[in-house]
């Protein structure tokens, strides 16, 4: 585990600059991938070519036929896996880094006399040194969760054709310097298979979280940008009031219809009465 130890420190910084799900993803990688790759692997895969025997007494027949049924060990091919899928979360941290320190002769400027007259304000962290994903910021922890996908992918994959993900018992080889096909074995191939499994299971937890979060920050990003375009047209330029127009709906259309026809009655009642009072004052004259 000592040989982990510079990679694990790198590692646990990313904690801070990172969201919950990142947090998770580097939790399964230190405990479920290195932990128990440098605690259990070892034993399992110690006697991995001293235990590879053949049925041939031909010297060399042995090795030549072990370096093509495991053209890479399984302990290195993990530890390669580790380190590549490691790198580009690597290289997002020292982006980080790079902005935080920026940042940070930023404010001193800012406090310095004089220091209010800078128009450029901190944009990526706080006062607390507490980074926000966005920006160009965002664009790199995206594009380095990409390349874990992609790399992740690739090495299972790799793996697959590289050996299976099953350890079998026997492995029949006819390379030379071997004089006809003899059948060569593997100590404790069932041992090995759960390990192999576990280790492909782990791969894909850790390939599902980068998905997961790649959507959860795609979809943050778009509901927090409706959002600030929806502040835009509420804003002062765009009042809100207008907003509040609606078209006239039926029940506003036969109230306006009932109110025009008691206008008309009460003007034709009040005709009808005018013309009484008229008539009378005629009949009256004569």
């Amino acid at each position: 585990m000592g040989d982990w130890g510079f990679l694990s420190s790198l590692l646990d910084k990313v904690q801070s600059h990172s969201t919950v799900i990142g947090k998770i993803w580097m939790s399964v990688l230190f405990l479920f991938r290195i932990m128990v790759l440098g605690a259990g692997a070892e034993a399992v895969w110690g006697d991995e070519q001293s235990g590879f025997l053949c049925n041939t007494q031909q010297p060399g027949c042995e090795n030549v036929c072990y370096d093509w049924t495991f053209p890479i060990s399984h302990i290195r091919f993990w530890v390669l896996q580790i380190i590549f899928v490691s790198t580009p979360t690597l290289v997002y941290l020292a982006h980080a880094m790079h902005i935080i320190s920026k940042e940070n002769k930023l404010r001193e400027k800012l406090a310095s006399p004089g220091g209010s007259r800078l128009v450029k304000m901190p944009k990526y962290t706080n006062d607390k040194g507490k980074v926000k994903i966005k920006g160009n910021l965002l664009g790199s922890y995206l594009t380095q969760l990409v390349f874990k996908i992609i790399i992740e992918a690739a090495f299972i994959v790799g793996q697959y054709y590289l050996y299976g993900f099953v350890m079998v018992p026997m492995f029949p080889c006819s390379k030379s310097p071997c004089p006809f096909t003899v059948e060569c074995y593997m100590s404790r191939p069932t041992e090995k298979t759960i390990f192999i499994i576990f280790m492909l299971v782990v791969a894909c937890v850790s390939l599902l979280l980068n998905f997961i979060e790649m959507f959860y920050l795609l979809c943050t990003r778009i509901r927090c940008g409706s959002r600030s375009r929806n502040q835009k047209i509420t804003s002062a330029e765009n009042p809100a009031s207008l907003t509040t127009l609606r078209w006239p709906t039926a029940d506003d259309a036969l109230k306006q219809n009932r109110a025009n026809m008691e206008l008309e009655g009460s003007q034709s009642i009040g005709g009808s009465l005018d013309g009484a009072k008229e008539e009378k004052r005629l009949l009256s004259g004569h």
